[in-house]
Formats: structure tokens, C-alpha cells, sequence
């Protein structure tokens, strides 16, 4: 049974983190504007998170640092003292979630369903969302929108960005200027593709006329990966890891023709601006955790190594575990997918 806030004043959505899981969040959170265009909306958010999303109309955001330790949920309860929300909705499965929604007042608090309701969340909630058997992030998010009556549930995204990023972005990509944008690096080591590989669909992308640009953040990870990128490429690549910020990023992956990136926040930032994405998938389920536009050209080796690390019934937000698993995924079907966005895209 889903809630009507047809009567209700105020809601405070809860999703600290990832990049990516934000960019969903997004969706959802312009959903619910849409059939409740007068709800007073307050987003506790990461500090990282915030760059991108600062400009969102129609939200209030109140920042939680994570590296301020215990000090950061006293901050939380500060911040929003004498606030009383009618909805919470409580989208981050994690101890740290579970106990910053404390400092959160509200009558109604709704979680995920009591599979998904880990780390505490269920004690701390008292709706909880449908149960879905194999839901896409963006799905399961939408699910919170869905549990409060929102009817229209298609993602759409208007992520807005200073005009000044957009001029960057323009400077740098001029408009119908034909662009591989590489983010090469995740978060995890493990998750990255190899740099020889990389450079090779770089070198095949100049051949096809165009243009390819580095992007990234300032991580000792992502600068030695995109170095490692250039000097296996005999072309010259635009190296422009650590040197955007994540609004100038995003206008840059806005102008872009195709991005290519393995399970990183830059991959669902580019489904954001409607730009098509090649995802490069060892570790986690595309199907779960892809390009949520762009799952047709997805290139995986994740079902056929989770196969083989269990048999039987494989649970669909399952892991596969090792260190070099992105050597499974070979050239040809990345340069196949390139090929295909390329004429797709003319």
C-alpha cells in the first residue's frame, strides 16, 4: 500500500553516498517534485555528493561529513534541530545511515524491504518499500517514490550546472565535435581496466577521427592510470584527470559522444546528460549496477565469472571476488560496442 502526501508539508530524503547512487537518487527525487511540486524536500547528503548536486532546485541539502568521525552525527543532529518531517525516506543501507537517521524526525519512515533492510535499517524504519526480485539501483530508488504515491516513475534527469562549467566544457569540446571521453579509473584498484587496452580503443577511436579526452579525479589512483594510459598510447591523448570539478566534469560529459568506464560514478553521471556509455563489468551485475541507459552496450564478463566462483542459484547483487578479473574482458567487444555507438551516433 502506498502513502499519499497529497496533506504532507515536508520530506527528508536520506542517501549519503556514492556518485553514482546519488545520480539515481536524482531521478527519484525530480519524480516525487513532479507529482508534488509544494513538498518542502531536505537531502542529508555526503560532502562529495554535494558538489554535483548543489544546484538542484527545490532541494535543501544538509551536508554529513563521514571524516569528521562521531563528531559528524552530532553536527547532523544540530543542523537539524527543531525540524520535523512528515516522511523520511531512508535510502542508504549502512550502520553509518542507520545511525545518522536517528538525529532525523519523522512520523512516517519508510526503508527497503526486510531483504534489503540490512545493517540495522529495519529498526530504525516503519514502512518499508515493495520487494523486488531483480531491480536496477535506479529501480530500487524509484521504489521510495512509488511507496509515496508518485505515480510517474520514468527517470529524467536536470542536474543543472553553472554556465561558467558549460563554457569550459564547450571550450574544450566544441558542439558536434566528435569525443571518447575515458574515465578509466573506480574507486577500487581491482575494478579498473587494463591501461595497454585503454590505449589501444584510444588509438582505435582517433582512427575513426575523434577526439580523446582523460577524465577523472584528483586520487594518486586515477592520475597514475591515466599517465599509464598515455605512455601505451601512441596518440596523444587531452589528460584532464584532477583538473575538473564535478560540475565541470559533468558538463564535459554532457559535450562528450561516448564515455567509456568501468563501474564508476562518471559512467551514471554521463546517463545523466544522455550521453551514450560503454561499461566495462567484472566485479559487480550490470544489470544491477550499470548504465542504467546505456545496459545494451554494456561489456561484461561478470555473469560467466561469478558462474564460476558459485555454483547454483546466483543472488543478483552478488560480487564476484579477485583482483584481476577485468582481464577477462578482451579488446574486440569493447571496440565492437565502439564501433556501434560511433554509427549510432553520427
Amino acid at each position: 500500500m502506498s502513502l499519499n502526501l497529497n496533506n504532507s508539508d515536508s520530506l527528508c530524503l536520506l542517501r549519503l553516498s556514492a556518485i553514482g547512487d546519488v545520480c539515481h537518487a536524482v531521478a527519484m527525487v525530480q519524480a516525487i517534485q513532479r507529482q508534488y511540486p509544494k513538498l518542502k524536500i531536505t537531502w542529508v547528503i555526503g560532502k562529495v555528493e554535494y558538489q554535483l548536486l548543489k544546484h538542484i532546485p527545490g532541494v535543501e541539502f544538509v551536508i554529513f561529513d563521514k571524516s569528521q568521525g562521531w563528531r559528524s552525527y552530532f553536527k547532523l543532529r544540530e543542523d537539524l534541530a527543531g525540524q520535523k518531517f512528515d516522511v523520511l525516506l531512508h535510502m542508504q543501507v549502512a550502520l553509518r545511515a542507520t545511525i545518522a537517521s536517528l538525529a532525523i524526525s519523522a512520523k512516517v519512515r519508510v526503508g527497503f524491504d526486510r531483504a534489503r533492510a540490512k545493517e540495522g535499517q529495519w529498526l530504525v524504519t516503519n514502512h518499508s518499500v515493495e520487494a523486488l526480485a531483480r531491480p536496477h539501483v535506479l529501480e530500487g530508488f524509484m521504489g521510495f517514490a512509488k511507496a509515496i504515491g508518485v505515480e510517474d516513475l520514468t527517470p529524467r534527469w536536470d542536474i543543472p550546472v553553472p554556465q561558467a562549467d558549460t563554457d569550459f566544457a564547450k571550450q574544450m569540446i566544441p558542439d558536434n565535435y566528435r569525443t571518447l571521453v575515458i574515465c578509466a579509473a573506480a574507486s577500487k584498484a581491482e575494478r579498473n581496466w587494463l591501461s595497454d587496452r585503454y590505449a589501444a580503443v584510444a588509438e582505435h577511436a582517433v582512427s575513426k577521427g575523434y577526439r580523446v579526452l582523460l577524465c577523472g579525479g584528483p586520487a594518486a589512483l586515477e592520475v597514475e592510470l591515466a599517465e599509464s594510459i598515455e605512455q601505451a598510447c601512441s596518440e596523444s591523448l587531452d589528460n584532464q584527470v584532477g583538473k575538473t570539478s564535478l560540475t565541470q566534469l559533468l558538463a564535459v560529459l554532457k559535450q562528450a559522444s561516448i564515455v567509456l568506464a568501468p563501474d564508476t560514478g562518471p559512467a551514471h553521471m554521463a546517463v545523466t546528460q544522455g550521453t551514450a556509455v560503454i561499461g566495462l563489468y567484472a566485479h559487480s551485475n550490470p544489470g544491477r549496477t550499470g548504465p542504467y541507459t546505456y545496459l545494451d552496450s554494456v561489456v561484461s564478463v561478470y555473469h560467466d565469472v561469478v558462474a564460476s566462483q558459485q555454483a547454483g542459484d546466483i543472488p543478483w547483487g552478488k560480487r564476484a571476488k579477485g583482483e584481476y578479473l577485468m582481464e577477462n574482458i578482451k579488446l574486440a567487444p569493447v571496440i565492437a560496442q565502439f564501433d556501434k555507438l560511433s554509427h549510432t551516433h553520427l
